[in-house]
């Protein structure tokens, strides 16, 4: 079985659907067969008989925007004028009785768009394609079937009347693994999922799956039901296991209630960073559509998660939930017919016990309410969560965490140790970090230790690499020490964040502390020892700092009630003494300060004069933070390092962070939602969450791995040491050349089977390099492998890379045509036209023999980098040509500028004049693509021709204009600074 041909896996794929799982087979060899089946199948499923005529209004609806508004054609009904006058409505999925669609399966559809295409299974769903099936036989890696249906999206899905753009859900298998995924080109290999049973197990093999995922009515109720359309991003979004069995055990349990009787209550515990909000928003939705349901309310416990959590419910379903903004915003929405409410629990306490709210709200109290608490391990162990119980006779409370409350990690106040269960009864769904990371939905982390103190005669020295238990605080905020980590961060910043294209967060344990660290950071900058963006944000009020230093992570105080008709200029803060007030006035006017160095940096205007000012500056931080994994952010937008106590560490989700340094007591859940901001999944290059501490925390995340997974899962959660790695790239190392014994052996590979061995075990070693160059020990030293053999292995790998690209564009048939050849992962920012050019300079300063040298190792560069590869030609055309006639080395950089000019200019005419285009309007869209980093789009490129094409050469002639204008882009601006 281990050499199952893919035909066999689709033959047996077949036989299961018709056999065991309710769907018809259907031969369909092209689209003028599909379109005959359509008709026939939307007749069936809406009871009506189409002529040719009508059909065709049909599919004119069908055959309008992108795959996100086909997604919504799908969901709704289509308006039908018939030709006898009469009006009739066509619908194309029946979203509420899920269950009663037709069900169809095929295979082998041919589609010709730019190439022919041919797609190996399909599911129908009264017709249309909705779930395209890719199969490669075992042995090849899941990521070649997710690399042919990219290949198909842009050769063929959208080809005539473009029906496979209505697919919602792809699956891809090679028998033993199988996942799924939306239909989304944007996402990349990181965005598919296994399905899980309810315990977690994952469900690997097809037939497992496919008897669990694709019986006809769980698939028909995860397209209607847990296929989410996010608005902002204009994406379709699949839900996973772990969030489809939460959803389902809470809307169970409130279908299963008898209205007026005991309330079962309960609470979702799915690790940080498993897409809580996605869950809770789902469940909000289906609760609201329940007649026994009044009204749901998505609680809170702070105004920034107020805003965040309204901001993404609102992304996945536009106007589907409203926000309060004050409390008697609160109590309008309570009383008019809001469905969904997202509020804060500070409001909701207002709402239930200020007398002039209690007057409307007190006809509410026997409604049948529905509350979901987010992150219920925090603020609702107070007097308010009763508080709620006592008032609304008739509610159920529903709570999400990452990190639960046990007796382990309670902390005591005037009614006790109170836990989540003791809140919330019984946990319906339990998702942990040990499955997220096994399901490969959130990273793992290296943990380094990094500070050594000893005593020698009652003194202390400096950092070392190891950790003991000192940690007294003169020692701990002794201004040798802070230095000293400023200079580690200094250096290693840049190893941790490659090159500065992640953020990292700082926290840190007082707003004292901070205050130091902020001004080590500013003057080393102001010495021109570092250029990192250092940016901090911490509340002015007296309980900011950690006090009790208990590593718990108390909740963030933006020092404000959320009342904008009682907003005072100075925030409402309890003093209990004339020196917190002195200290208060210190930290705000050291914030105002370090304020006015963000303004300069990002041109902003922001203060703290009064709350709303402070609350945009927090917001505007975050925004700068999280959207650095948009495409076409701006690297004038990019923070560096983050400076906090204790804002951020909770609740905040940014794909581009990916490091946090620590000198901080933290342990359990606060030690856990601090580690959990760095491990969200984003791509291969992030391939861990790195935590650097400067405090002697190993025996708290032991204890903290322990409570909230158990005592083994440290193997699973923690990274390997530094020299595991090692180990692990030398045996890679060892395959490589058991197949290219030399690097000049890469070029008499036979055929395609060993090239593709090849780039397989050279990807090895660059996805073990990357893991190993974020550690701080990483130097080619410890490897049996030299650079220059890296180096020059990597010059082979981008050949092999250049020709797959090339005939590809030929379309010609290669088994390495799908083969991922992660090519971020070998990128070296530093290595730029301004590096080469100081080169350059260098070779008129030395002998004829070394200027030989050099300038075969400056080739090898070129050759070996892949910014470079689509600048090679014209530097070596000016290495030859003009480099030898130019006698001053200072002279090198302003005659290469005048040699690049021209050719640019040479490359933008050559574009306008190959696909006759309006070159004002060509300048215009380059402009606006060099501006905002989105490309071209088709119909814009389209409109700038100067004769229009026929329709059906538009798509064609629109990717391969821009095709060039990324190329000219990528070869004559991309990595051109100095």
């Amino acid at each position: 079985m281990s050499t199952q041909s893919e035909q066999l896996l689709e033959d047996n794929l077949i036989k299961q659907l018709t056999t065991d799982l309710d769907y018809t087979y259907v031969a369909i060899s092209d689209e003028a067969a599909l379109l005959a089946n359509l008709k026939t199948q939307l007749e069936k499923h809406n009871n009506v008989r189409l002529t040719d005529r009508e059909f065709g209004q049909v599919l004119n609806h069908l055959n309008k925007g992108n795959i996100f508004e086909r997604a919504k054609i799908l969901r709704d009904k289509m308006q039908l004028t018939r030709e006898n006058g009469q009006s009739v409505y066509i619908e194309f999925l029946n979203m509420d009785f899920w269950c009663q669609n037709q069900y169809q399966v095929t295979r082998q559809i041919k589609n010709e768009g730019s190439y022919k295409n041919r797609y190996d299974v399909t599911l129908l769903i009264n017709g249309l394609p909705l779930v395209q099936i890719e199969l490669k036989k075992r042995g090849l890696e899941l990521k070649e079937a997710f690399n042919q249906i990219n290949r198909y999206q842009r050769h063929s899905y959208w080809a005539s009347y473009g029906l496979f753009q209505y697919v919602q859900i792809f699956v891809i298998s090679n028998g033993v693994n199988t996942k799924y995924f939306a239909n989304n080109p944007k996402d990349g290999f990181k965005q598919t999922f296994y399905w899980s049973d309810v315990q977690n197990k994952p469900i690997r093999q097809l037939e497992a799956f496919s008897a669990a995922f694709l019986e006809a009515c769980h698939l028909s109720k995860m397209l209607t039901r847990y296929t989410v359309q996010h608005e902002t991003w204009q994406i379709l979004m699949v839900m996973r296991s772990y969030q489809y069995y939460a959803t389902e055990a809470i809307i169970e349990r409130v279908k299963n209630t008898r209205s007026g009787g005991p309330h079962k209550n309960g609470y979702i515990w799915h690790t940080t960073g498993s897409g809580k909000t996605l869950t809770s928003f789902k469940t909000s939705q289906i609760l609201a559509t329940l007649p026994q349901v009044h009204k749901v309310v998505f609680v809170v416990d702070r105004k920034d998660l107020d805003y965040q959590t309204q901001k993404e419910f609102d992304s996945f379903s536009k106007g589907s939930v409203d926000a309060t903004e004050y409390t008697g915003d609160l109590v309008k929405k309570f009383t008019d017919d809001t469905k969904i409410i997202v509020t804060t629990i500070q409001k909701l306490s207002n709402a239930i016990s200020k007398q002039h709210h209690l007057k409307h709200m007190d006809a509410l109290k026997d409604k049948r309410i529905v509350f979901i608490f987010d992150e219920c391990h925090r603020s609702q162990f107070g007097d308010t969560h009763d508080d709620i119980k006592k008032y609304f006779s008739n509610a159920q409370l529903f709570g999400f965490t990452g990190t639960p409350i046990f007796v382990d990690n309670s902390v005591k106040n005037e009614r006790g140790k109170r836990t989540t269960k003791d809140l919330f009864d019984e946990c319906l769904h339990k998702y942990v970090i040990t499955d997220a990371i096994r399901d490969e939905n959130v990273l793992r982390f290296t943990v380094e230790y990094v500070g050594k103190y000893r005593r020698k005669d009652d003194t202390r020295t400096e950092i070392d690499i190891e950790v003991e238990a000192i940690d007294t605080k003169e020692l701990m905020e002794s201004p040798q020490r802070l230095e000293k980590i400023v200079d580690y961060i200094i250096a290693n910043h840049e190893k941790k964040t490659h090159n500065k294209e992640f953020t990292a967060m700082f926290c840190v344990n007082s707003v004292d502390t901070l205050i130091k660290y902020y001004e080590l950071f500013k003057a080393k900058k102001e010495e021109g020892k570092h250029h990192l963006r250092v940016v901090t944000v911490f509340s002015y009020t007296a309980n900011e700092d950690d006090k009790n230093a208990n590593g718990m992570l108390p909740d963030e105080d933006f020092g404000v009630e959320n009342e904008p008709l009682r907003m005072a200029a100075e925030p409402k803060v309890a003093y209990r003494n004339e020196k917190l007030i002195t200290e208060n006035k210190h930290t705000r006017e050291k914030l105002d300060e370090f304020i006015g160095d963000y303004n300069k940096m990002y041109n902003t205007k922001y203060s703290t004069k009064d709350s709303q000012n402070f609350y945009n500056y927090y917001k505007d931080i975050a925004k700068r933070i999280k959207e650095r994994e948009k495409e076409g952010s701006k690297e004038s937008d990019r923070v560096d390092i983050l400076l906090v106590v204790n804002m951020f560490l909770t609740g905040f989700d940014a794909k581009k962070l990916n490091t946090l340094y620590v000198d901080k007591n933290l342990k359990y859940h606060g030690l856990i939602q601090a580690f959990s901001r760095t491990n969200r999944i984003l791509n291969e290059k992030k391939s861990q969450g790195n935590i650097v501490c400067f405090r002697n925390l190993k025996n708290a995340t032991d204890d903290a791995i322990t409570l909230f997974s158990n005592k083994e899962a440290k193997e699973e959660i923690i990274m390997k040491p530094y020299e595991d790695y090692v180990t692990k790239f030398n045996k890679a190392y060892e395959k490589l050349l058991q197949i290219t014994p030399t690097v000049d052996s890469v070029d008499e590979l036979p055929s395609e089977e060993e090239e593709l061995e090849f780039v397989k075990a050279f990807r090895e070693l660059i996805r073990v390099k990357n893991i190993m160059s974020t550690f701080s020990d990483f130097q080619f030293e410890d490897l049996q492998m030299d650079e220059q053999d890296f180096e020059d292995f990597k010059s082979k790998y981008l050949d092999l890379h250049d020709k797959v690209k090339s005939n590809t564009q030929k379309e010609a048939v290669s088994i390495l045509n799908d083969v991922d050849f992660e090519l971020e992962l070998i990128q070296r920012d530093e290595i730029n036209v301004a590096y080469i050019l100081r080169l350059l300079a260098r070779l008129k300063e030395v002998s004829a023999t070394e200027q030989a040298k050099q300038r075969k190792e400056i080739m090898e560069l070129l050759s070996g980098e892949v910014q470079l590869r689509s600048k090679r030609e014209l530097i070596e055309k000016f290495i030859n040509e003009n480099l030898p006639i130019i006698e001053d080395a200072d002279d090198v950089q302003g005659e290469f500028e005048e040699y690049w000019e021209a050719e640019r200019q040479k490359g933008f005419e050559a574009i306008w004049k190959e696909e006759k285009l309006n070159p004002d309007k060509l300048h215009t869209i380059v402009s606006d693509y060099l501006f905002s980093g989105h490309k071209p789009l088709k119909n814009d490129v389209i409109k700038i021709l100067e004769v229009l094409p026929k329709t059906l050469q538009r798509k064609t002639i629109g990717e391969r204009i821009i095709e060039k204008i990324v190329g000219y882009v990528d070869t004559f601006f991309n990595g051109m600074e100095g």
